[in-house]
């Protein structure tokens, strides 16, 4: 089972963050942005708005699935992994600055998920040597 939750949350966060990362590329080749059909044409010309699509129905199917069988703390916690890795590849791929701010709140986010993966484990033990 812990397999499946590693396979299900890295899913999760690759669809999470290429939905992000898409639609971050195709506003970027959308602009000016602007109310007329040329801009939603400019927007829909770029493959990166199906890139965004493919994120999002990725990341639905992905969080639907892991809902069945996930504690829904851990899940609901690790499913905004992504605020990291978007902040990460925007600075790396984007050269968009990260504050030291954004730093400590992605290190709050981390420690959040461990703190939360812990005590589950920790609930299940408990739970597994009372039912014994």
């Amino acid at each position: 089972m812990k397999r499946f939750y590693l396979v299900g949350f890295a899913l999760l966060l690759a669809f999470d963050t290429l939905n992000l990362v898409c639609f971050k590329m195709a506003g970027n080749h959308a602009l000016p942005v602007e109310m007329s059909t040329a801009w939603i044409a400019r927007v829909f010309s770029h493959p990166w708005i199906y890139g965004a699509v493919v994120g999002y129905i990725g990341a639905f199917v992905t969080w639907m699935s892991l809902l069945k069988h996930a504690p829904i703390g851990p899940a609901f916690a690790a499913s905004h992994l992504e605020v990291v890795s978007v902040m990460l590849l925007s600075w790396w791929v984007f050269a968009e600055p990260v504050t030291p701010t954004q730093i400590l709140g992605a290190a709050a986010i981390v420690a959040g998920i461990v703190c939360l993966a812990f005590a589950e484990s920790g609930e299940e033990a408990t739970s597994d040597a009372v039912t014994t």
